[in-house]
């Protein structure tokens, strides 16, 4: 199968013919082969866009709804209510993803989102300050990203081959940590000059360039018949069936499930803040405990070349879960800020490895017409699991102090791991 827009394929350098792959420190470097083929690239430039637009709404919608209610349990509930629609609509979208031409799906979810941050702008500019009319809109955004995320990551396939999966999944999460870090910055910057209303309209302008981008891509329909009912319920279920028929697939839910839950602190970030990084001073300490883990995945993303070269992906996604342990479990332990910002930031190296190797065993191991219900789950999984950890960790803190809370689940995280692929070996047998 042709995976580009043509049938000649990108030339490989003569250094890298001669000798099997990059010398020197290019064999660290971020592995840019995918960005060589248009159509991978023109997807992955949209998200370089939205990945800074899309952070600027995450920032504006719980400052507008503390600005108007004064609650942070506001802001909470509405967090809460864009969970249950991503939730429902990851699943359905991608069992419809498999269903449909991927291409059209993400057009019409695209303009979906676009349309939704414009209503967000309006609401804002006209001062309607109604936190329910904020909380339908996060809730409509979510469904629309639910129905994307499923169908975006599913077409990398068909644009890359299978040799290159490592490498495109690292430039996208690189892109999308960055916009983590890049987006609160900039909105914070922002807010006082242009005014929040404006972060939604600049956003909506974002996602017109992801909606020409992806007018621009081949046309990515089905590539066998799709059954009937697959983009219902059945074909929901149907994906759930083949997860549990496939023990690869099954495990690297289950590390990312064991690696965030057990073992994501972020909850107890405002305690230590205040109480154990204090003499730092509490908001200083407070950004960077929240900067040092994305910050480390785009180090560990702009020094992925390795991942390319890498063949066993079961002991990748295992390796990189138990070092995640190991680094929170440092964290737990670090009375200095500084030695706590290193662990979390090699946390974060360890996370971006975990990403990759997790996302190119679904997009590999899986057949074609299962990845978009594939990637429903894992979108399910990546925005479930850190929620669920909150509260686990917010709960454990509060009855054994965060430090002892942090510590424990790091620990808790390597064993767990450890007995899963010691007892299941087939993710330790997966190679490609």
């Amino acid at each position: 199968m042709d995976t580009s827009e043509s049938s000649t394929e990108p030339r490989t350098p003569k250094a890298e013919q001669e000798g099997g792959g990059p010398r020197g420190w290019r064999r660290f470097a971020m592995d840019t082969r995918p960005l060589r083929r248009p159509a991978y690239r023109r997807l992955w430039a949209s998200t370089v866009v939205t990945a800074v637009g899309s952070q600027l709404t995450a920032v504006a919608v719980p400052k507008q709804i503390y600005d108007i209610t004064g609650s942070s349990a506001w802001v909470g509930a509405a967090s809460l209510a864009g969970l249950l629609p991503l939730i429902v609509f990851a699943l359905w979208g991608g069992a419809i993803a498999d269903s449909m031409d991927r291409r059209r799906l993400l057009l019409l979810t695209n303009t979906g989102i676009a349309v939704t941050s414009l209503l967000f702008w309006v609401q804002a500019f006209v001062g309607l300050e109604s936190v329910w009319t904020l909380m339908l809109l996060l809730a409509l955004q979510q469904a629309f990203w639910g129905l994307n995320a499923p169908a975006r990551s599913a077409s990398i396939a068909r644009l890359v081959p299978a040799d290159e999966l490592p490498a495109a999944n690292a430039l996208g999460s690189t892109v999308m940590q960055t916009g983590q870090i890049a987006g609160p910055l900039l909105a914070g910057a922002l807010i006082p000059v242009i005014g929040l209303a404006e972060l939604y309209l600049i956003d909506a302008l974002a996602l017109c360039v992801t909606v020409w981008a992806v007018y621009r891509l081949p046309a990515l329909p089905p590539l066998t018949a799709a059954k009937a009912g697959s983009a219902g319920l059945r074909g929901v279920l149907e994906g759930f069936r083949y997860i549990s028929g496939h023990a690869v697939l099954l495990l690297s839910f289950l590390a990312d499930i064991v690696a965030m839950v057990l073992g994501m602190p972020r909850a107890l970030f405002p305690q230590l803040a205040s109480e154990t990084y204090a003499p730092y001073g509490e908001g200083f300490a407070l950004g960077l405990l929240f900067a040092a883990i994305p910050l480390g995945a785009v180090l560990g993303g702009l020094f992925s070349g390795t991942f390319s070269r890498a063949r066993r992906h079961g002991w990748m996604v295992i390796g990189s879960v138990v070092v995640w342990g190991l680094a929170v479990a440092g964290f737990g332990l670090s009375g200095s800020l500084w030695l706590a910002v290193a662990f979390l930031a090699l946390a974060g190296v360890a996370d971006m490895v975990s990403m990759v190797f997790r996302g190119a065993i679904l997009l590999s191991a899986a057949t074609d017409e299962m990845r978009g219900r594939m990637q429903g789950v894992f979108t399910v999984v990546v925005a479930g699991g850190p929620r669920l950890a909150d509260v686990l960790h917010g709960t454990a803190g509060s009855a054994f102090g965060p430090r002892t809370a942090v510590a424990g689940g790091g620990v808790l995280v390597v064993v767990v791991m450890l007995a899963l692929a010691a007892a299941m070996p087939a993710l330790r047998r997966y190679r490609v």
